[in-house]
Formats: C-alpha cells, sequence, structure tokens
C-alpha cells in the first residue's frame, strides 16, 4: 500500500481557519459608542465650569443694561433726537463776534440769562463752577458757559465769581434756534449740557438744589467716562 504525502499547500488549502480575517483582538480601536458617553461627559463638566466663571459677568450686564436699578436712571433730561449748533454769531466780553461753532470739541455746561442775573441765575453760576471743580483731573474737558441775552450790565460783584467762565451775549431769538427749556419754564430754568459735536443732548430739571448738583455730577461723570476714548481735553 503506498501512503501519499500531503503537500504543505494542499495542507493550508484544508485549513478553514486561514480563509478568515484575522481579528484585532489586542490592538483593536476603542469603539465609538464606548467613548462617546465619557467625551459627552467630560464636554458637559467643562461647560458647567464655564458657567460657573462667567455667571458674575453675565449677572452684572444683566443688572447694567437689563434691569437698570434706581441709581442707573439719569437725573438730567436726555434730548431726542439731539439739537446740533445752529449758524448764529455770538459777543465774547470784549466786544469780538465769534461764530458759536466756535465752542465745539469741549464739553459745555451752559446757562442762560439776562445780565442783571438775578437770584437763580447766580446759582446757577455757582453749581456750574462747583460741578467743573468736582471733576477733578477731568475738569479741562468741560467749559461752564453763560449766555447772556441782553446788552444790561453784568454786575461788578459777580466778576470774581466768573473767573474761568465763558460770557458771551447771545440775542433771544438766535439762542432759541438752539436750546428749549421744559415745559411751564423759561430758558433760564435749567442748565444746558452740550458734547463735544456741538449737539445739545441734555437739560438739567429746574430748581436745581444741592442734592440735584449731586446727581448732575453723576451724569457729568459717566458721560465723560464714556466719551474718553474719543474725547480729549481742549480745543485743538
Amino acid at each position: 500500500m503506498s501512503t501519499e504525502k500531503s503537500s504543505p499547500r494542499s495542507t493550508e488549502q484544508n485549513r478553514p481557519d486561514l480563509d478568515q480575517p484575522l481579528g484585532l483582538t489586542v490592538h483593536e480601536l476603542p469603539r465609538a459608542e464606548r467613548v462617546a458617553p465619557v467625551n459627552r461627559n467630560g464636554r458637559l463638566k467643562m461647560l458647567f465650569i464655564l458657567l460657573v466663571c462667567a455667571a458674575p459677568v453675565i449677572a452684572s450686564y444683566f443688572m447694567y443694561y437689563v434691569v437698570r436699578p434706581e441709581g442707573r436712571r439719569n437725573y438730567g433730561e436726555l434730548i431726542t433726537p439731539q439739537r446740533p449748533l445752529p449758524t448764529f454769531n455770538v459777543t465774547t466780553a470784549n466786544g469780538a463776534e465769534v461764530p458759536v461753532n466756535s465752542l465745539k470739541d469741549q464739553w459745555l455746561l451752559i446757562s442762560v440769562a439776562g445780565g442783571a442775573c438775578d437770584a437763580v441765575c447766580q446759582q446757577h453760576l455757582y453749581f456750574q463752577r462747583q460741578l467743573r471743580e468736582s471733576l477733578g483731573r477731568e475738569k479741562d474737558r468741560l467749559d461752564w458757559v453763560w449766555l447772556v441775552t441782553d446788552n444790561a450790565p453784568i454786575p461788578a460783584a459777580l466778576e470774581p465769581a466768573l473767573k474761568g467762565a465763558t460770557v458771551l451775549r447771545v440775542s433771544p431769538a438766535d439762542v432759541s434756534q438752539w436750546l428749549e427749556a421744559g415745559p411751564g419754564h423759561r430758558l433760564a430754568d435749567h442748565l444746558y449740557l452740550v458734547d463735544p459735536l456741538g449737539n445739545w443732548m441734555m437739560r438739567f430739571p429746574a430748581a436745581m438744589d444741592a442734592v440735584g448738583a449731586g446727581k448732575a455730577k453723576l451724569d457729568l461723570e459717566r458721560l465723560l467716562r464714556a466719551s474718553s476714548s474719543w474725547d480729549n481735553e481742549g480745543r485743538p
């Protein structure tokens, strides 16, 4: 009886295990469904940490812009739309006529009254000077202006108090093109705030007292702070 030796080739063909693909049993990559929960939990934890860190900032913005507590309300009345400087001339203390737009490029705190300057006028001049001085190092960004609406001489007793003021004579018709009193009041009853672009943008309440002047100071500080990026002290 003859015995046939099977060749290596025939042996390999008869092994069914060699026809199957290799399994990556040890070095197999992790399946997506196994790592997804881990990654998802990590992202949630990261978002939670970010929210905790950002919460004070979000709360402050919400309180400042949405809730707007009483302390954030303006004391002065905002003028909408703002009124730009019209074209007319004013007369300086030396008798020279200059265009009113020469006042631009500074914040202006303005009072309006006749040259005789009654008690209300004198109170306004006092508050104008004090408000400017109270701004400290920012005071050079604000000029205080008295618009005199007649030809009456200014009392000599007022001259020391007007040091540092800009005193200009203007016709009542011209100033009325620009500034306006509140209902039931005269131009002389208010102080007016003008921005460096020449826009009348705020009117302070009539019959201002010391408490009101303190509130006006807060308005001035906020406006100067908000405009600090584009407004410089003094005129170019």
